[in-house]
């Protein structure tokens, strides 16, 4: 199953109007991140068939550091290796690690591209901003995009894992159908709300547990 096969508006083609739109008129004169080229990471590295946990995310990171480049880069939380680890990152390593290796420092890379290979689906509801201007392109259509990706997810596959971070992440809840799929909701991992729930929740557990239980591999988180 491709995703432009399957997804209804992107089989009428309108990621790629929005990225027509994204980095011509509506990125301001700016610069627009992640670069064009990595818009669709999270798909292309994530295959519909592969799918078995969703984590959605809002924006893209909006910074960029001299030398090493932008942050986002197509897979939402992650940045690649040797840029500097953002503080709601630090936390889902910090919950991996209790939650799944003792406390342990076992997962420290922050390129999550090796979660995106095993079959999660890290996915921003918007998938462009502009630099230094969150949720600047919140409004161009990505929610609408991301939303019927969401809902091709639950209509097609079973027993999917979607993990759902703080109040706008939960409103994604009614896109599921929760009588096949599994959500699990907590705070967001930033710091300004990761100790009301996030920490501590044992998500990435309780993840693994569900896919065992249904015949699927573990995550190696």
């Amino acid at each position: 199953m491709l995703w432009e096969e399957q997804v209804p508006m992107m089989r009428q083609g309108v990621h790629r109007e929005l990225v027509r739109k994204a980095y011509g008129p509506a990125a301001e004169g700016g610069p627009v991140y992640p670069l064009r080229e990595h818009v669709f990471d999270a798909m292309r590295v994530t295959t519909l068939d592969s799918v078995k946990v969703v984590i959605i995310g809002q924006d893209p990171y909006f910074n960029a550091h001299p030398g090493k480049g932008p942050e986002a880069h197509g897979l939402c939380f992650s940045v690649r290796s040797g840029i500097p680890e953002p503080p709601s990152l630090r936390n889902i390593l910090k919950e991996i690690n209790d939650s799944c290796y003792g406390g342990k420092p076992v997962s420290v890379d922050t390129d999550l591209t090796r979660l995106a290979r095993q079959g999660v689906l890290l996915l921003n509801a918007s998938l462009t901003v502009i630099a230094r201007k969150p949720n600047s392109h919140a409004n161009l259509g990505w929610h609408e995009l991301t939303d019927d990706v969401i809902r091709t997810i639950s209509r097609l596959k079973d027993h999917v894992v979607f993990m759902l971070w703080g109040a706008f992440a939960q409103k994604k809840e009614v896109l599921v159908d929760k009588s096949r799929h599994l959500v699990l909701k907590t705070s967001h991992p930033s710091p300004l709300s990761a100790h009301k729930g996030f920490l501590g929740s044992g998500i990435f557990r309780l993840c693994n547990e569900y896919l065992l239980r249904h015949g699927q591999a573990p995550v190696i988180w």
